[in-house]
This record gives C-alpha cells, structure tokens and sequence, in this order.
C-alpha cells in the first residue's frame, strides 16, 4: 500500500478520521467515502504497516455483513477465500462421554442460494478492505497512535505520537477492546472477566468437513469446528475456537505439542479422520465489555470499542459491522441535511440506534456461556430438553438464523445490501 503519511500531515482539515486500521475502522472509512465521495476521510492506526498480514485466524462473517461488503464492492475479492457454512450442530456432552448426541442443527441458508454466514481470514478481510480504501483516496497513516484530542466547538483537533494534528469534524474510535479513546472521552464501561481463555488455531483434517460447522458445549466451554476453505494444495482445514479456564488455557498454548494435539482429538474427534494442527495455537482472555455510552462531544464509538462480548455466538465482528452501516447511514444523511456531521444531536441517532441490539447480544451471550459453561447435572437436563424443543420448532429454528445471519430487526441499508 502507499504510504501517505507525509500528504496526510499537511492536511489541515478533515471530515471523518477514523481511528483503527481493523475491519470495522476501515469499514467505516469505506461506507462513507463510497456514500458521500465529497466526505474528507483518513484512517491512523497504531499498529505497524504490514501486521495485518500475519493474521492467521479466521472470522465467520454473517449473511448480512456479507451483503454489506458486496455493497462496498470488496466481497467480489473475498468471495473465491470464502468458506460458506451450510449446516450447523449443536451438542452438550462432557470430555469423557463416548457419544455426543445432537441435540440441534440448522440448515445454513436464509435464502436459497445464499449462506447465513462465511468464513474469512481475517488477512483476506482486511485486504480486500485496505484495497478498497485506496481506491476511494482514503489515506492509512500507520504505526502512528492518537496520544491526546481537544474538542473545540465545530471540530476536534487529534494529536498524533509522531507530533502530527489533524482536525477533522468527526472522531470514529474503532480502536479495539482496550480503546485508549474512549478513555480519553471519559466514557465508563460495564466490565468483567469470565476466567475463561479462547484458544485458537487452525487444523488440518484428513476428510473434507462439507461446510459443517458444530459447536460443543462442555463443561469448561463451548469448543466450535469453523469450516475453512481447503488450502492452495487441497488440505481440507477448519478453525478451531476452544474456550478453557484461562489457567487451562495457559497451560495448553504453552506446553508440549504432543499434550494439545492430544487434548484436541480428544474434542475434535475423528470424525474427519487425522487431524494435525496446522498453525501455532494463541489465547485471548474472554470477557464482557459494554461502554455506557457510545457517543462523546465529536467522538462516536464502533465495534469492540463500544462493545467486547464471549464468542459464544460468533457476533463480535459481526456486531462491529452493524455499528458500521448504522453509523454510515446516520453520518450520510445529516450531510445531504447540510446538518453537522459531528454535533452530539446528530451522533445520538446512532448511539439509540445501536445500543439495545448491542446490550440485547451482550447479555444472551453472558446468559449463554453461563448457562452452558458447567456440568450441573439439573441444569445440563433442562438446557437439553430446551435445545430438544427447538429442534422440533422449524418456525423458532428460523428466527434463531434471521438472527444469527444479521438481518433481523431494523436494519440497516447497507446490511440489507442496499446503498445509503
């Protein structure tokens, strides 16, 4: 990518700066540039160029997130990487339990032909977005952080590590979990850790898994088989997302190779045939993480700034794109209006837009991960008589993947595919 830092330095002005170079930042550079090209947009971020490229993790992009980056005209990259989920499993068991019976599965279409969500990795994904973003104009200053911002009446003035300033009229913070930003807005969160860990990798498997994806309930956590698309030589791969006590967790990413490898079959199964982990395992600690408010003076808030949650539903990025296309529609018609695209008034439409669905998903997921994440023999009964009886429900079956694809409830015109 060319670098445009010294021509961004020389700006005195800018409409939006967003800062975070992640999918939802410059998903959020994209939207708007694409809908209003009138719109000055710039992206910083703090991490170095070319980190993003050394992602190796995969995310389960929802159907209407799909839409949306069809919309922005990057899925047509994407899509060829792409692995669509075309059936989903649930079960509960224990470790030990010979057999695990399923107790739910979802067949993975909303519509016919169109899968209720993809996996992408994530380098393939922000790719596709980067490119985007250079083909608008969008300049993307790297390796340079925010370090302080001063609201001053009709704009806010952002002060950068290398002694950079850039004003611009409007602040999007997609700076991920941590958010030094929404810090620096004063902006107070609702947090807690769940003492659990997300380990991650990527597994090589002998027989191809036919766009199946399952999730495991057990006792530690959910463990989740995401279905890859095979690699360039054909090995069939999926990604594994492994929740454990973070003390587990540690122990596991950390050891031998042989002990995980051994602990993974022991989940995984052969169903599949010989498995090998094909990448290095990593860890994240697990947590709830809601900002109390998703607006400041100039400053609005997207994806894991506003909002961390468990990836028991596999929402996060997904809800991240949500704050994107709602914020995006709400920015671009106050510019048609000749409005203010940074004045509170204006940012408050996106924050009530956004903040029941994101307290709604933060709270099922919390509910979901403590009510599956034990092995309370009552409570494994009633949670698998519950799943039993949404099994036998096609209607209740249905709205679960409205949901879970991201088109239920008011949606925005770019999820539904549409342009602002």
């Amino acid at each position: 990518m060319v670098d445009r830092e010294a021509d961004a330095k020389n700006r005195t002005s800018l409409d939006v700066l967003v800062a975070g170079a992640g999918y939802v930042g410059l998903a959020a550079a994209v939207s708007l540039k694409q809908a209003r090209p009138s719109l000055a947009v710039a992206v910083v971020d703090a991490a170095p160029a070319g980190v993003w490229q050394k992602d190796g993790r995969a995310s389960a992009i929802a159907a209407a997130a799909c839409r949306m980056l069809d919309q922005l005209g990057v899925w047509a990259e994407i899509a060829p990487e792409a692995q669509a989920i075309t059936e989903m499993i649930v079960t509960d068991s224990r470790t030990s339990d010979p057999m695990r019976p399923v107790f739910l599965t979802f067949d993975g279409e909303v519509a016919p032909g169109e899968a209720f969500a993809h996996m992408v990795a994530n380098k393939d994904l922000n790719g596709a977005l980067r490119r985007g973003a250079e083909e608008l104009g969008i300049d993307i200053i790297e390796g340079v952080a925010v370090n302080a911002f001063d609201v001053n009446g009709a704009g806010i003035t952002v002060h950068l590590a290398d002694g950079a300033t850039l004003k611009a009229r409007l602040l999007i913070a997609a700076d991920g979990v941590n958010s030094k930003l929404r810090d620096m807005a004063g902006i107070k969160t609702v947090k807690w850790e769940y003492g659990q860990s997300g380990i991650v990798c990527t597994v090589a498997h002998e027989r191809p898994h036919n766009g199946r994806a399952e999730e495991h309930f057990l006792p530690a956590g959910p463990f989740a088989t995401l279905p890859l698309k095979p690699d360039k030589d054909g090995t069939n791969r999926s990604s594994i997302v492994w929740t454990e006590r973070t003390a587990d967790a540690e122990k596991l990413v950390g050891g031998d190779d042989l002990v995980f490898e051994h602990e993974l079959e022991l989940r995984f199964g052969l169903k599949l045939g010989e498995i090998r982990v094909a990448d290095r395992p990593r860890a994240w600690p697990l947590g709830l993480t809601l900002a109390r408010a998703f607006v400041a003076p100039r400053i609005a808030l997207a994806g894991d700034a506003a909002h961390g949650i468990h990836p028991i539903a596999g929402q996060g990025l997904n809800l991240g794109f949500r704050d994107v296309a709602a914020l995006a529609e709400v920015v671009v018609e106050a510019d048609r209006l000749g409005q203010d695209i940074g004045a509170l008034d204006v940012l408050e439409r996106y924050q009530q837009w956004r903040r029941f669905d994101t307290l709604q998903m933060g709270i099922t997921t919390d509910v979901l991960n403590r009510l599956f994440s034990n092995d309370i023999g009552p409570l494994r009964a009633v949670r698998d008589v519950g799943l039993g009886l949404v099994e036998r429900m096609p209607r209740l079956k249905d709205f679960f993947i409205r949901q879970a694809s991201g088109l239920s409830g008011d949606t925005p015109k770019l999820l539904k595919g549409e342009a602002i």
